[in-house]
């Protein structure tokens, strides 16, 4: 079994800053890619950022220079720093990883969920 679990969100005012953090733990014998999504009211889930086992990272141009995807391997925990937050950044955020177990299945894992929300 793995749990990926999410803590960090809250309410915000535009400018601030929030960190998202995500922790994975269960039977993992290694993690690769995880990455954050975001999906706001009426809208799809969307990528936010990527960051690969050798920390290679991407975003989503809407927060690139102010969003930040880090993980710690030894501690298997995503986390994503936000700051000069706008409104348009409310939304409810998921981490997801991609997660081989010690059962030799690797498929996608994802976390309850956290909401964001940027008051103007």
């Amino acid at each position: 079994q793995v749990q990926l679990v999410e803590s960090g969100g809250g309410l915000v005012q535009a400018g601030g800053s929030l960190r998202l953090s995500c922790a994975a733990s269960g039977r993992i014998l290694s993690i690769n890619a995880m990455g954050w999504y975001r999906q706001a009211p009426g809208k799809q889930r969307e990528l936010v950022a990527t960051i690969t086992v050798g920390g290679s990272t991407k975003y989503t141009d809407s927060v690139k220079g102010r969003f930040t995807v880090s993980r710690d391997n030894a501690k298997n925990t995503l986390y994503l720093q936000m700051n000069n937050l706008k409104p348009e950044d409310t939304a409810v955020y998921y981490c997801n990883a991609d997660i081989l177990t010690y059962s030799g299945l690797r498929q996608g894992y994802w976390g309850q969920g956290s909401q964001v929300t940027v008051s103007s």
